[in-house]
């Protein structure tokens, strides 16, 4: 009797997964549909938890002004932070400011510098992250958590393994970000579990010229389009 009620409790989980491929499906739809009209982007991503006044929050608002007024639309995670630096640049340059929002228990909440019609909602973790990649031209990576390493990684997987076109990817910050290169090259590239050419994926930089620079210079000689 208590097997046959773990296998109808499993039947009803494999029941509900089944039904929810519709619910995904409909975000990726809505998704691609929204993105597509958008034209190019530069994803902006950094830490919720930093506040206006903070040195990284200012030079988000910088950077992401300076893209904006390159001709990239900016792309963020909708949130507060950094989030919310990234699209406040791209509005006060009167740019392309698109939210890409996620349903969370803390932290999340839409900031104020979103265009109206540029604000997505998302359940999935996994569907907003195909957003990202897909739609952006660069991605630019500012102190943050594990939610902003996750991204990181995730892009230089998609590059390194040829899933993905490669862009550009910029870490802004370099007393953060210095200490977690150096193990990546001194740990990763002397063990041989990465090759030499992979470090060349990622720029490291401390300057909002210096990353409008990288951004046009690697679209000299490419095409903007979507990323597959």
């Amino acid at each position: 009797m208590r097997k046959e009620q773990h296998h109808k409790g499993w039947n009803e989980i494999k029941t509900n997964d089944s039904w929810a491929i519709f619910k995904i499906m409909g975000e990726f739809v809505n998704g691609f549909e929204s993105m597509s009209r958008i034209g190019p982007c530069v994803s902006i991503f950094g830490s919720a938890r930093m506040r206006p006044g903070d040195k990284y929050y200012e030079l988000g608002v910088l950077i992401s002004k300076k893209i904006a007024e390159a001709g990239y639309g900016i792309i963020t995670g909708g949130g507060p932070g950094i989030m919310e630096a990234g699209n406040k640049g791209a509005n006060l340059a009167g740019g392309t400011s698109v939210g890409l929002n996620i349903d969370l228990p803390f932290e999340q909440h839409d900031n104020p510098y979103i265009d109206d019609d540029k604000s997505l909602d998302f359940d999935y973790f996994f569907v907003r992250k195909v957003m990202f990649v897909k739609y952006s031209q660069g991605f630019v990576v500012m102190p943050g958590g594990f939610g902003t390493l996750d991204e990181l990684f995730e892009a230089i997987t998609l590059i390194q393994t040829n899933k993905i076109l490669k862009f550009p990817i910029i870490l802004v910050g370099t007393d953060f970000w210095s200490g977690l290169w150096d193990w990546i090259r001194g740990t990763m590239l002397e063990a041989g579990t990465i090759s030499p050419e992979d470090m060349d994926l990622v720029k490291l930089v401390d300057t909002e010229d210096e990353v409008v620079q990288i951004i046009d210079a690697f679209y000299k000689g490419h095409t903007l389009s979507p990323n597959f």
